[in-house]
């Protein structure tokens, strides 16, 4: 699942609305909705999400964490580590092959990281 994909439905549950009423409602099929949930489609199109945020009728600050969301939700991405310090292509393999069976505590800590290590170079 993607994290687009998790807000997506947690918005759907919460408000009681079933992948087919959504998907009715916003002219796509209930297959699409539900591939778009576990991460079996790639990222949703900017006017998908859209549609999304006009049917939730989501606040602002909300809309802008599904615009967020939607844009790290690609569930099959290539990384180009041409040129870059050989370490680069050996993390990006390793997490490749590994991604799958590292904790939430893990992740959560990897992620915390980059983000700090990336925030640190301005």
């Amino acid at each position: 699942m993607t994290p687009f994909g998790a807000r997506l439905r947690e918005l759907r549950r919460r408000r009681k609305i079933t992948l087919s009423q959504m998907a009715a409602a916003l002219d796509v099929s209930p297959a699409y909705l539900s591939a778009l949930e576990h991460g079996k489609r790639g990222r949703p199109t900017w006017f998908m999400v859209q549609r999304i945020i006009a049917f939730f009728n989501v606040i602002w600050d909300e809309a802008e964490e599904l615009q967020r969301l939607a844009e790290v939700s690609d569930p099959k991405i290539t990384i180009d580590t041409a040129g870059l310090d050989p370490r680069a292509t050996e993390l990006a393999n390793l997490l490749a092959r590994h991604v799958g069976r590292l904790p939430p505590e893990t992740l959560d800590r990897l992620m915390a990281e980059i983000r700090k290590s990336v925030k640190d170079e301005g």
